[in-house]
C-alpha cells in the first residue's frame, strides 16, 4: 500500500533574512507584527492578537465574539523561537506549523522561518504563501530597524 501523499497535499516554506538590529529588538517587532502590525493586501490591518505564552491563540478578532482561529502557540523562548500551530488563514482541513529561529551575530539578527502544512492545500493559497511570508518578512525588518 502506498502511504506517500500527493504533493499538493503539502506546503515547505523556509526563508532567512538578515536584520541589522539586536535580537531582542527583531523578536519584539516579531510579535507585534503577528498581532495588530499584520495588515492584508489592501493595507488595512487584520486585526490579529498573538497570545505571547504556551498554549496562547493567535486568532484575528473581528469583535462581537467572531473571529477566526490560526494558531496556538507551541513554543515560545524569547527572543530565540516562537512556534505556532494550527490551520493559519486556510478554513479548511489543514495543519500547520510555523517556527521563527532567531540568532545574533556582531549585532545583527538572522531571522529563519519555516512554515510546512499538510491537508488540502487550496492552489490560491500554495502559490500566494510564499510572497505572503517575503512581505511579513520585510515588515518585521522594517519595524525592527526604526
Amino acid at each position: 500500500m502506498d502511504t506517500t501523499l500527493p504533493a499538493d497535499f503539502l506546503l515547505n516554506v523556509h526563508r532567512e533574512i538578515q536584520i541589522d538590529a539586536p535580537i531582542a529588538i527583531v523578536f519584539d517587532a516579531l510579535i507585534e507584527q503577528s498581532g495588530a502590525g499584520l495588515t492584508g493586501p489592501d493595507g488595512k490591518s487584520m486585526q490579529l492578537k498573538l497570545e505571547p505564552w504556551p498554549g496562547g491563540r493567535w486568532f484575528r478578532d473581528l469583535g462581537n465574539n467572531t473571529g477566526h482561529l490560526w494558531g496556538h502557540v507551541q513554543v515560545i523562548k524569547p527572543p530565540t523561537l516562537l512556534e505556532i500551530s494550527g490551520p493559519m488563514f486556510m478554513s479548511y482541513p489543514v495543519a500547520s506549523h510555523i517556527q521563527y529561529r532567531l540568532t545574533e551575530k556582531a549585532g545583527v539578527t538572522t531571522l529563519a522561518l519555516t512554515h510546512r502544512a499538510i491537508g488540502e492545500i487550496a492552489a490560491e493559497h500554495r502559490a500566494g504563501v510564499g510572497m505572503g511570508w517575503e512581505k511579513i518578512l520585510g515588515q518585521i525588518k522594517d519595524r525592527a530597524r526604526r
